[in-house]
């Protein structure tokens, strides 16, 4: 039997809730932006209005005030959002258990089993009106045999509109189009494959594996059995839970960081996050990466393994601070850094030491940070801290809401 894959794509998120709960925004250029005091000032999501005079997603308030003088800034307002993407999950909960998310927008479906409720078309359909009726939002759907095709249709139609893309005629439909349509193809891909003359989907299926192997890699071998309609990658089921491959946080800061002692400041608290949510998923670190963003927006990152799997926060912030100062010159001061716990271990994998670790010094770390955990855990994240952390900070407030994406990553 050939599946019937559905990919949903909630138009304009962001935006569109925004002006679903404000009225008066719905027929203004509406924008929702970061905190420009956080120096979090971009364009997170717009509405098509603002769309009509160019405005874009990534670009500074200020830009997109220059294109539009008009545009109407709202500030966002998580909470809402992840109650919006829960209730159209619970509408396509109706149709099949199988609903991957991808992003908090947009989720998979494998409708195969549910041909009593009709065609896929007519199942994306029913979904597209039902989402509109109950939530006052728009959604676009691609409905075709494969996930990566599905993702392709909902992607080629926009708002409120549903893409076939059948198995007998995916080449004629789609082979015409930029390789950059492709879920895998990045701008990095992209910019190797138009080197060497590669431009559409139909181009990149007709290229030799070897080739391709040579130059991207695995990524190149996938991409063209995209390309050529052979994805059989499943729909994961709505309670399926990705596997966790790293555990970070990061911040971008009120103020530029101009020293060591503010950078150890910023990564101290970092680390207090990661080490909650190491011992909630119960794992341990094997390694360590930073990655920090200096004025000019350049970014670097380094990782470096870790001789003891660890859940201290102590630990990791020293090893991480160990590694920052190492590697990094201050040609220019920083604007974000950001912490990752790599080569998770499980919490009760059996430990090898060597003949030069401090054992009980390890102990008794750990039961400290146990100790502090459990105070946090009570009486709130600032009961107890490091001293340091009572200073002057350039630290931004706390998001009020975690957002937990589907990517294998915890941040």
């Amino acid at each position: 039997m050939q599946r019937v894959i559905l990919h949903c794509d909630m138009n304009n998120f962001y935006a569109s809730v925004e002006c679903m709960l404000n009225p008066e925004l719905k027929n203004k250029p509406v924008a929702v932006c970061g905190s420009v005091e956080e120096r979090h000032g971009i364009v997170l999501a717009k509405n098509y209005a603002a769309k009509a005079f160019g405005v874009s997603t990534g670009e500074a308030i200020w830009q997109a005030k220059q294109k539009c003088q008009d545009l109407v800034i709202v500030e966002p307002h998580y909470e809402q959002y992840m109650k919006f993407s829960k209730l159209a999950r619970e509408i396509y909960g109706r149709y099949t258990d199988q609903i991957e998310p991808y992003g908090m927008d947009e989720c998979w479906l494998d409708v195969t089993g549910s041909g009593c409720m009709g065609t896929g078309f007519e199942i994306a359909d029913e979904i597209r009106r039902t989402v509109k009726f109950e939530l006052g939002l728009t959604i676009s759907a691609g409905v075709s045999f494969n996930k990566i095709f599905a993702k392709l249709g909902s992607d080629m139609k926009k708002p409120d509109a549903i893409t076939c893309i059948e198995a007998d005629s995916f080449r004629e439909k789609i082979w015409c189009l930029p390789a950059s349509d492709l879920l895998g193809v990045g701008r990095a891909t992209e910019k190797v494959l138009s080197g060497y003359g590669i431009h559409t989907i139909g181009e990149l299926a007709a290229t030799s594996d070897d080739f391709l192997k040579c130059r991207l890699g695995k990524n190149g071998l996938a991409i063209k059995k995209y390309a050529n309609g052979l994805d059989d990658s499943p729909v994961m089921r709505s309670d399926y839970v990705s596997p966790v491959k790293s555990i970070g946080h990061g911040i971008t800061t009120m103020q530029d960081l101009e020293n060591n002692a503010e950078v150890w400041c910023v990564m101290l608290e970092l680390v207090q996050e990661i080490g909650t949510k190491l011992r909630t998923h119960k794992k341990k670190a094997g390694g360590i990466a930073i990655s920090t963003r200096n004025n000019e927006l350049y970014t670097k990152e380094w990782q470096c393994r870790i001789g003891i799997p660890t859940q201290s926060p102590t630990y990791l912030a020293k090893t991480a601070f160990a590694l920052f100062a190492k590697n990094y010159q201050w040609e220019h001061p920083i604007r974000s850094v950001t912490v990752r716990a790599i080569n998770l271990f499980e919490e009760d994998c059996p430990i090898q030491y060597d003949l030069f670790t401090d054992v009980k010094s390890l102990d008794r770390q750990e039961r400290l940070d146990a100790a502090i955990e459990q105070i946090r855990f009570r009486f709130g994240k600032d009961a107890i801290k490091n001293g340091v952390l009572f200073q002057k900070s350039k630290m931004p407030t706390e998001r009020k809401v975690d957002l937990v994406m589907p990517t294998g990553m915890i941040g």
